[in-house]
């Protein structure tokens, strides 16, 4: 599928790109509307959806089984390591995983095998304030 390169398509790549992290379409669209963009939120799932297939996007499942974006730094197939409290994500190499995989999938009879591996967790900035509120210094 083939989206026109609409100003409102560029602004939900730019607001992405600012968000700096993982961020859910509602988010977004609620920055874009305090922007008084006149954007609405099925432009910003079409958009979101539209810069994932073009490998200009990450999308990814929360926990929580939400659908998150952020802009792409790395074109081709990748993995993340994601905070839960504040959504910075790191890419991350997992040689160990993709060798997994394939013997994993080639022991059962399967190929052209593909997976999604993020990791969640807690990044050392959140962990730190978390512990500063419990005055666990």
């Amino acid at each position: 599928m083939v989206q026109r390169n609409t100003w409102q398509r560029e602004r939900v790549r730019e607001a992405l790109a600012d968000a700096g992290g993982f961020v859910s379409a509602q988010s977004l669209h609620a920055t874009l509307r305090d922007e008084n963009t006149g954007i609405g939120l099925a432009t910003v799932y079409r958009a979101l959806a539209g810069l994932a297939a073009q490998g200009d996007a990450d999308s990814l499942q929360s926990p929580e089984g939400e659908n998150l974006f952020r802009a792409c730094a790395t074109r081709g197939h990748h993995h993340h390591l994601i905070c839960r409290s504040c959504g910075v994500a790191v890419e991350i190499e997992a040689d160990a995983v993709e060798e997994w995989a394939q013997r994993t999938a080639a022991q059962h009879g399967f190929s052209e095998a593909e997976h999604v591996v993020d990791i969640f967790g807690v990044c050392a900035s959140c962990a730190q304030a978390r512990a500063r509120e419990r005055g666990d210094d």
